[in-house]
């Protein structure tokens, strides 16, 4: 079954580790992509060749190119995050927060009814350890309350996914907890996030939200597909 979005995505970060199933699920998905790279030739390797006609080359850190990308889509996925262990890397203020920020600006601007926002677990506890690597969570909070601010009007619609910490390998699907709140803690597969993040362009549970996911510690009964955990939103 086609899913309810009929739209143009644009991912942003499409060639990161999470970005690049985001892209892999809207293929499977059927839903149509552009994607916002700062490296064509990594695209391709990733890719392949066919990928060429949906590239869009930039960064999130200029703002003509960040508008040039957002222009004529219907929604925005943004996988972006900073490198926080290579100190030649821009810092989390760079992209966490003012790439974020960027990025939703431009988008509302130019009419993107639809932003998703992959951001982590733990961003409201400032003394979490992973602060101490130039405020990141910190960071990914200002991000967050931006897109909250600017998606939170009337004719626009938003999600914001707080991810455990993202584990390489097989989605779990049949066995994650989804909650609100900032509570729990956890690991979950970077695919498990992926295909969430691309459910959350239609399903209504995860309009304007934030929420937070993680594999579950016990087993549930199989699904097929991650829409069930949204119920409980």
């Amino acid at each position: 079954m086609k899913p309810p979005f009929t739209g143009t995505v644009l991912v942003a970060g499409a060639t990161g580790r999470t970005g690049r199933l985001v892209v892999q699920r809207l293929q499977t998905h059927g839903i149509d992509f552009r994607l916002f790279v700062q490296s064509g030739v990594k695209a391709v390797e990733l890719f392949g060749p066919e990928i060429v006609d949906k590239l869009v080359i930039g960064s999130a850190l200029n703002d003509q190119e960040v508008e040039a990308a957002v222009r004529n889509m219907d929604a925005l996925i943004c996988a972006i995050g900073g490198n926080v262990m290579n100190p030649d890397a821009p810092p989390p203020s760079a992209i966490d927060r003012d790439g974020v920020i960027r990025l939703a600006t431009a988008a509302k601007a130019a009419g993107v009814t639809t932003f998703v926002l992959i951001s982590s677990l733990g961003v409201t506890h400032p003394e979490h350890p992973l602060n101490k690597y130039g405020r990141v969570l910190d960071m990914k909070l200002a991000g967050e309350d931006a897109v909250r601010k600017l998606y939170g009007e009337a004719g626009f619609r938003h999600a914001i996914l707080r991810p455990g910490g993202l584990l390489d390998g097989p989605a779990f699907r049949h066995e994650l907890r989804f909650d609100t709140g900032d509570r729990i803690s956890g690991s979950i597969s970077r695919a498990d996030v992926a295909e969430a993040a691309v459910i959350s362009l239609w399903h209504p549970k995860a309009a304007n939200k934030t929420f937070e996911l993680i594999k579950a510690s016990d087993e549930e009964a199989a699904q097929s597909s991650l829409e069930p955990f949204f119920e409980g939103l």
